[in-house]
């Protein structure tokens, strides 16, 4: 996975104009999006944990699966202007809203960057910190601001945002992220149905968890030196656990994260989970740890446990949840 992880002058728009050019009326997958007269356009919504005014934004880039599957599951096609995906993403074809991805403009397939953001007029950015917006890459929330172009970060990555970190688990990260866009764009009931949804979902399957230990399991993403697996800060640690497993490295305060592969054989998993993307298939991923002398005799590995996570199921998105019924699945089939 890239983006965060070790790796992986522009005028807005005008948004306010005139009471009556200002309403608008989205149809765009059942969502709402209004003002008439009375209702003021702006709404202030924590970023990261900054609370910043928004106004309803017209010309929207999202970076990467998981930025547009959260607009997009809202019902806000017709205030995305473009993505931004680069080559660790699958195929947006692959995706549950290819519909809404194919109604918009696919800006690049690289890393974000300003240049693009300007290019496209953008009045609106979502990424998440070190996963979109960096200081390296100069393009942070701050330096847009400058440029009155908003910005929202994934609430998943604020936990060490420099000067306004916020900390959550992963999926409640996921909700409140769906729940400060729906305010945003004055969405706030379609938010609230969607989000209930996918806690239902997140419920139903931690109810048929399996009973006793809970099965270890280690997140192989990447590295054949040393390996870059999740830590606590990002979905597929709640994945894990909700389906009733343990991240046998949920106890480092991080997102993607190196260890050592002296720590992965000493955890003895009984699962790998296999991150898929698009430049790092997952066959060689499962070829490599097979062959290796330092993998090659975990519990996991001799008895071919492993599960294969699609990489929008495993960054913050609305596929988190897909993700998590298809490994609850797994470990309630799982002979042990």
């Amino acid at each position: 996975m890239h983006s965060t992880r070790p790796l992986n002058s522009a005028r807005r728009r005008a948004v306010m104009g005139s009471t009556a050019a200002a309403a608008l009326l989205l149809t765009g997958c059942g969502a709402d999006v209004a003002t008439d007269g009375k209702k003021s356009e702006k709404a202030t919504v924590k970023r990261c944990g900054e609370p910043v005014e928004y106004t309803v934004p017209k010309r929207t880039v999202a970076y990467e699966g998981g930025s547009a599957d959260k607009l997009f599951s809202l019902g806000l096609t017709d205030h995305v202007y473009g993505y931004v995906m680069p080559p660790a993403n699958p195929p947006v074809k692959e995706s549950p809203w290819a519909s809404e991805y194919a109604k918009v403009k696919k800006l690049s397939d690289d890393l974000l960057n300003k240049e693009v953001v300007v290019d496209a007029k953008a009045d609106f950015v979502v990424a998440g910190w070190n996963s979109g917006f960096s200081d390296q890459r100069g393009i942070t929330p701050e330096i847009l601001d400058k440029l009155k172009i908003q910005s929202f970060m994934h609430t998943e990555s604020c936990y060490n945002y420099p000067k306004h970190p916020e900390k959550k688990k992963p999926f409640e990260a996921l909700y409140t992220d769906l729940e400060r866009l729906g305010k945003i764009f004055k969405v706030e009931e379609k938010s609230k149905k969607v989000v209930d949804d996918l806690r239902q979902r997140e419920k139903a399957v931690s109810a048929k968890a399996p009973k006793g230990d809970p099965v270890p399991v280690f997140l192989y993403d990447s590295g054949t030196d040393q390996p870059f697996t999740a830590g606590n800060q990002v979905p597929p640690n709640d994945i894990i656990e909700k389906a009733g497993g343990k991240n046998v490295f949920s106890d480092l305060d991080q997102r993607w994260t190196q260890v050592n592969w002296e720590s992965v054989t000493k955890s003895e998993p009984e699962v790998v989970i296999i991150l898929d993307y698009g430049d790092k298939p997952a066959k060689k991923k499962i070829d490599f740890l097979k062959k290796s002398p330092q993998t090659r005799e975990l519990p996991a590995v001799k008895k071919n446990n492993f599960f294969i996570l699609d990489y929008n199921e495993g960054i913050s998105g609305p596929r988190n949840i897909d993700g998590l019924e298809k490994f609850g699945k797994y470990l309630r089939n799982l002979d042990r």
